[in-house]
């Protein structure tokens, strides 16, 4: 016979390997379930006031009733032990008067009938049945007599280990003393009261224990132990269901109201809740109804009304389109000829040609307004490289720059920075912080910065004009808000070129945010997901520019402090610790 034997091939796993990955996977395991138990505990928990009350109503009652079961239950074990002491110590005193006057016939310890009274003292004191091993035992020792009397227990067992020494050593020295043993008289393991007490005789002092088993008071303590536990669970159940019942009956008209006031605003404006009865909850109920019903009533006319406004707003736009074509067309006749009038009539069809423009302006910036009010705004988003549409929006400029003295500077990346967006309004929403960074430039450099990462693109317009003032920075992007309106303007704006702006920001599920400082310029950031439909979390480009003052004098280690919009879109001033840092916006 051949037996062929096969061995691992090198570097395969070897059986104590196998198990303890098996064990790293079993606990790996374990630690996730445990972890995912206690994460559904705690969202429980902030999620449930029923649950809180009830949790707490059963921690509180289990702690108040367990102390009071414990007080009672001690108190019970010590009176049952105080009555067996007052028992024992009684017996005791009886007994030991007694065997004083049955002692004191012998005047010395070596008489021969002396032994036989010890029995007979010992038996009786025992209640005179000497083979019962359940019951009290009873005995008499000699240890001060030369051993010339015999020790006598009744009935006959072992009771040495149960008289300790320092008791026999106390009642020796003449007083009564006790202690609790536990210990094996007959077959049986049991807690016994000891009491010793002297009796003296003309021979000498004997000793005289009772030892009393406490088996009975430890049933009856152990069964009212029992009694009040079952009686405080029984109890602390019986707050947990009310506490369970009344909780539910407050909570679930708040759930009821929660519920309702999610479908109120979610636009179900006939939502009401049922009213009950006549007490607190019930009015509750009553005055949340009134409540949505007011608030039905204000929205539903604030939609007539806002309907109104916006058909009103577009009804006019288009019907001053018609007399704007025609006041358009006699205007670019008197325009063109205007060389050959008076100087005078020159200007003043130079000025016509203008305001026309700018007037024409307006009616398109109003139909745009009209448009994403009434939710009719679309995006058409497609991959664009925003660098060509910077460029593009930097030349149409050009001329509107050089007439006022300000240089515009561009910080582009060389490769392409492609984003899913609409490059109409992208360039839009340039064109308008470029023209408003170059009009309010008061004749110093306009610098653009176009930045990009992996989940969103940013442009910034710097200008180093007449800044903002702080709280300003939420107010640009409010319809025909402006910052100076006596101040000379050389474009002649309609104020809603940023209320477009953030439209179309918003309309990408971008941000459009404003920095400025008085007398230091402003900067505006846009900032767009880089993929149509995500969300964004931080900006490539920092929101508050390099060279940004520092605030009250600065800080003296010399560090940056940067000021921009805070959570609540209000100024925030803050350390920066890194000047390059992306900020992530609120």
């Amino acid at each position: 016979m051949v037996t062929v034997v096969t061995s691992p091939p090198p570097g395969s796993p070897s059986t104590a390997s196998r198990w303890l990955r098996a064990a790293r996977a079993l606990w790996r395991a374990l630690t996730g379930w445990a972890a995912g138990v206690a994460a559904g505990m705690h969202g429980a928990w902030r999620r449930s006031l029923q649950l809180r009350v009830v949790t707490i109503t059963l921690v509180a009652s289990s702690l108040l009733v367990g102390g009071f079961a414990y007080l009672i239950a001690d108190k019970i074990t010590s009176i049952l032990l105080e009555n067996a002491e007052t028992d024992v110590l009684q017996r005791l005193q009886n007994g030991s008067e007694y065997a004083s006057k049955q002692f004191n016939l012998y005047s010395r310890a070596e008489e021969a009938q002396l032994q036989d009274t010890i029995d007979g003292t010992v038996n009786y004191l025992a209640g005179g049945d000497p083979t019962q091993t359940n019951g009290v035992v009873v005995a008499i020792t000699g240890d001060n007599t030369n051993r010339a009397v015999a020790p006598r227990t009744s009935p006959e067992v072992e009771v040495g280990p149960l008289i300790g020494s320092e008791l026999r050593a106390s009642v020796a020295a003449g007083n009564v003393a006790h202690q609790i043993r536990t210990g094996v008289l007959g077959d049986q393991r049991t807690k016994y009261l000891v009491y010793g007490s002297p009796v003296p005789t003309q021979f000498g002092q004997l000793e005289l224990y009772y030892l009393v088993p406490l088996a009975r008071q430890d049933a009856t303590a152990a069964d009212a132990r029992a009694t009040v536990v079952a009686t405080g669970t029984a109890l602390v159940i019986l707050l947990g269901l009310l506490a369970a019942l009344v909780t539910r009956l407050v909570v679930t008209p708040v759930r009821v109201a929660a519920r309702t006031a999610q479908r109120l605003s979610a636009g179900l404006l006939d939502q009401r809740m049922a009213v009950n009865g006549e007490d607190d909850l019930a009015l509750l109920a009553a005055s949340f109804n009134q409540m949505a019903t007011n608030l039905q009533r204000q929205i539903l006319r604030l939609e007539e009304m806002s309907r109104l406004q916006r058909r009103f707003t577009s009804d006019v736009s288009h019907e001053l389109r018609t007399p704007l074509t025609t006041v358009r067309m006699a205007a670019d006749l008197i325009f063109a000829e205007r060389d050959g009038f008076d100087p005078a009539v020159a200007r003043s069809a130079e000025l016509l040609q203008a305001e026309l423009d700018r007037f024409e302006e307006l009616l398109t910036d109003l139909l745009e307004i009209s448009r994403f009010d009434a939710g009719f705004a679309m995006l058409d988003a497609e991959p664009t490289d925003l660098v060509p549409v910077v460029h593009r929006v930097t030349e149409r400029l050009a001329g509107l720059a050089e007439r006022v003295g300000v240089t515009i500077e561009l910080d582009v990346p060389d490769p392409p920075v492609i984003a899913e967006v609409d490059p109409r309004r992208v360039e839009r929403v340039l064109r308008n912080l470029v023209g408003n960074a170059v009009e309010h430039g008061e004749g110093r450099p306009v610098r653009i910065t176009l930045g990009m990462d992996e989940s969103a693109v940013a442009v910034t317009v710097r200008d180093h004009g007449v800044g903002l003032k702080p709280g300003e920075e939420k107010l640009v992007f409010n319809r025909f808000w402006r910052a100076d309106p006596s101040r000379a303007r050389q474009t002649g704006g309609t104020g809603l070129g940023l209320s477009i702006s953030l439209e179309d920001a918003r309309l990408h599920g971008g941000w459009l945010e404003a920095w400025g400082a008085p007398g230091q310029g402003a900067q505006f950031r846009l900032t767009l997901p880089a993929r149509a439909g995500d969300r964004l979390t931080t900006s490539p480009l920092r929101l508050v520019p390099a060279d940004a003052p520092l605030p009250f004098g600065g800080p003296r280690d010399g560090g940056l402090l940067a000021i921009g919009p805070g959570t609540a879109g209000a100024l925030a001033i803050g350390p920066v610790e890194d000047p390059t840092r992306a900020e992530v916006a609120p």
